[in-house]
């Protein structure tokens, strides 16, 4: 299975090999962040708005009910994003050895005990990220495209769509910025897949009705999607998107063999690495990347086409 894995991987990165190369042949050349090398494409489709003048709604924090549980949201002040809550417990972290698609980092399958926290509805969208850019605490993402489109970041008409472009120092950042945090490599797992140890959110068969990802054909978007469209694809405490669309940046170094002694309660991670966890897959990469335990990772200044975030909260903040 790793064999194939690896094999899928490659394949699925083929068509982005170019376009890497080409992301860091011109952003060497022009010496900073601010310089876009396709915003002279030929697609007249798109009608390119400045993110300053985007439009912003106004967003109330809600009191949470003094009875939390499954169901319950919160609206956040800073960004407008909604929260979903993940109450306190035990869930099966990893794969076991049963599971014939598992990878060696995503075992021993193992209990962990998690104190409640919250996690964003969706993943931070350009509209969202650009707030944070505009008063300076963001820098911007290394491309304001997408993969196929000529406009993204600065289009209004994707400003409902994961960011992208942007590394884990950017991701924490922002949620920092936001009022929030990144969420834990355990807290991500949990959210996206409960208590069950179901292999995806909503259970064992994925099609492209339930998310965004590479489904070996012309994939079922070929690019990102608008947040939040999938909601049959919907977490068992309500978080969309969390198998394909992008890859989503956790707090969490990386360590391979992690789980063989992973902390039981609460845990955090190694204290230290070359690289950071990113879990979910994406519209680029095949079905067993989306599985809700499989463990992706790379340097924190990796920035794609395919990469994005969403924050937590821990609820006795």
């Amino acid at each position: 299975m790793e064999h194939l894995c690896r094999k899928q991987k490659l394949a699925g990165r083929a068509s982005l090999a170019i376009f890497t190369i080409l992301i860091g042949i011109f952003t060497a050349l022009s010496g900073c962040q601010g310089f876009h090398i396709f915003n002279q494409g030929s697609d007249t489709t798109a009608t390119t708005t400045p993110v300053q003048k985007l439009t912003s709604t106004k967003s109330v924090m809600l009191t949470p009910s003094s009875s939390l549980g499954i169901g319950s949201t919160q609206t956040m002040s800073k960004d407008g994003m909604v929260m979903v809550y993940v109450p306190a417990g035990e869930f099966s972290m990893g794969s076991a050895d049963s599971d014939s698609q598992a990878q060696s980092n995503e075992k021993p399958q193992h209990k962990v005990y998690l104190d409640a926290f919250w996690i964003d509805r969706s993943e931070v969208t350009n509209w969202m990220y650009a707030l944070c850019v505009q008063v300076g605490a963001c820098r911007e993402p290394l491309l304001t495209r997408s993969f196929y489109r000529h406009t993204y970041y600065d289009d209004e008409q994707f400003k409902d769509y994961p960011v992208i472009f942007v590394g884990w120092d950017d991701a924490k950042t922002y949620c920092k910025w936001a009022g929030r945090r990144l969420p834990t490599e355990a807290e991500w797992e949990k959210a996206a897949r409960g208590t069950d140890g179901r292999s995806y959110p909503w259970g064992e068969s994925i099609d492209c009705t339930k998310a965004n990802y590479q489904d070996g054909k012309e994939g079922c978007v070929g690019d990102t999607a608008q947040v939040g469209s999938y909601p049959k694809g919907a977490s068992p405490y309500g978080a969309l998107d969390m198998a394909g669309n992008v890859w989503e940046w956790v707090e969490d170094y990386y360590g391979e063999s992690y789980y063989e002694n992973s902390p039981e309660r609460n845990p955090t991670g190694p204290e230290e690495g070359d690289a950071h966890v990113l879990r979910g897959g994406s519209w680029n990469y095949f079905m067993a990347y989306s599985r809700c335990a499989f463990r992706f990772q790379n340097t924190a200044n990796y920035r794609f086409a395919d990469v994005g975030f969403r924050c937590a909260l821990s609820a006795a903040q």
